[in-house]
């Protein structure tokens, strides 16, 4: 088997990238992910919204991260930089999804080191996520040193239209004063 690599996703190789990001979001989805789609999700629309994940690359608002072995991408992660002048220290973790055949080999482990040194290289100190309550992506964060800041009773559907309750993690890498 080849080694995956770690590749930081430019608006020139988003094209490169983008059947693998649409196989791996429509894999989490079906494997019951709660990602903000439901279990109806398409490759169009996946497709369509990879698109616009493209466009905020462009501007500089999202940096892109997939691991990737050979020409499948097996894993994926955004970092969300805040834009408002008053939050120019904060920047949300997104959309970390491992291919449901490729998990427990460090591929989350690998893209959360990288988002963290990207949110120092851009001078964010706090990061922060929102999780499905109770999942075993609650433990993983935990272990990298995110602490939990409270819950978000029904806050979004899973794929298959239940509500759940949401979990809200930070960590701060640094403080910054005013």
């Amino acid at each position: 088997m080849n080694a995956a690599h770690l590749r930081r996703v430019t608006p020139e190789s988003f094209a490169h990238y983008r059947p693998g990001l649409v196989a791996l979001l429509l894999d989490a989805v079906q494997d019951g992910a709660s990602v903000g789609f439901m279990a109806d999700l398409g490759a169009e629309e996946a497709a369509d919204w990879w698109d616009g994940v493209k466009a905020e690359v462009k501007q500089g608002n999202v940096l892109l991260w997939v691991v990737a072995e050979e020409d499948q991408v097996l894993a994926t992660v955004q970092l969300a930089l805040c834009q408002k002048a008053n939050g120019l220290n904060r920047a949300e973790v997104q959309k970390l999804l491992v291919l449901s055949q490729a998990r427990r080999r460090g591929l989350a482990t690998q893209l959360m080191t990288a988002v963290e040194q990207a949110a120092q290289q851009h001078q964010r100190g706090l990061l922060f996520l929102d999780t499905l309550a109770g999942s075993d992506a609650e433990d993983f964060y935990r272990a990298l040193g995110y602490e939990l800041s409270g819950l978000l009773p029904d806050y979004a559907c899973n794929p298959d239209g239940e509500y759940k309750a949401t979990a809200i993690y930070y960590k701060l890498l640094s403080r910054k004063s005013a």
